[in-house]
């Protein structure tokens, strides 16, 4: 498996993406997923992705967890080049350094097994002791302590979700994934998933969410939005709402909680927002654009 020669800042860095292309081929036609995607995610940080359906979000998500190969670009993960990854690399990557959780739980765990059996299967798999003590202590970490011999047709969905979540860290993955971990959960079960993704966090865990979850994806540190399969912007959370992620008196929906940035990329492009684009009401696609007070002005002709 190929290494990079990392500096002390590289070993901060935990997802590297440089100029990622993934072009999805059919007989009749291409579909351009990623366009040149660049990101970096330090080590420890809790990110989310946001995006309409259709801009790559998860395309990038299934690519860092080993499920699809890039066709262009650059892509490291804790300092794995995963363009250079045999196959049998590829299944180790996936075994130790990420954990998955889907929206589908049917993806998650296997039917015909007790909770605590589907959080030690992936333990089979690697060199770990105690594989009983470790699947004990995620019960109880996602609080379904009483529920380790229930099988999947016996838990809620919201139960399902929890318990995938212990299953995703079975082998204690350097990288944890989740896309749409609460997409089909209510709101309180929602607000209890993104409770043990934060002490997960302060933890050290890193930690990667896809999500249309609005209320989720305003109490996250900093939300990076994919359009056309680039990175168009980024939000960061207000100082004033960084201790305040698990009050439940805070309209998170409603609540203007984090500072917005338009992203520039390699080549000093940005993508304007597409409401204040509306609000010019351009007739054409060209627009002036001037430097004046500190200030970048973008006008109508």
């Amino acid at each position: 498996m190929e290494i990079k020669n990392q500096t002390d800042n590289e070993n901060e860095i935990m997802v590297q993406a440089d100029g990622l292309v993934k072009i999805y081929k059919t007989k009749e036609t291409e579909v351009l997923a990623l366009q040149g995607l660049d990101l970096t995610v330090n080590r420890g940080e809790l990110t989310a992705l946001i995006g309409n359906s259709g801009s790559g979000k998860s395309t990038f998500l299934n690519m860092i967890g080993g499920l699809d190969r890039p066709s262009a670009g650059k892509l490291y993960v804790d300092g794995n080049n995963l363009f250079a990854m045999s196959e049998k690399e590829l299944v180790l990557y996936k075994r130790d350094t990420v954990g998955f959780v889907w929206q589908n739980n049917g993806r998650n765990m296997l039917p015909y097994l007790t909770a605590i059996e589907n959080i030690m299967l992936p333990m089979n798999l690697s060199s770990l002791k105690h594989k009983k003590d470790k699947a004990l202590e995620l019960l109880e970490m996602v609080g379904l302590s009483s529920k380790k011999h229930s099988k999947m047709n016996m838990l809620s969905g919201g139960e399902q979700q929890r318990i995938a979540i212990a299953i995703a860290l079975a082998n204690s993955p350097k990288l944890l994934l989740a896309d749409e971990p609460t997409g089909s959960v209510d709101s309180a079960t929602a607000d209890y998933i993104f409770g043990i993704f934060s002490e997960l966090n302060k933890g050290g865990q890193t930690i990667l969410i896809v999500t249309h979850d609005m209320a989720l994806s305003k109490k996250v540190k900093r939300v990076v939005a994919i359009r056309d399969g680039k990175i168009s912007s980024e939000r960061v959370l207000k100082e004033q709402f960084v201790d305040r992620v698990r009050e439940s008196n805070i309209d998170w929906r409603a609540e203007d909680t984090q500072d917005e940035f338009v992203v520039l990329d390699k080549a000093n492009r940005l993508q304007i927002p597409k409401e204040l684009i509306d609000e010019m009401r351009l007739e054409d696609n060209k627009v002036k654009i001037a430097y004046k007070d500190d200030q970048i002005v973008i006008s109508k002709p």
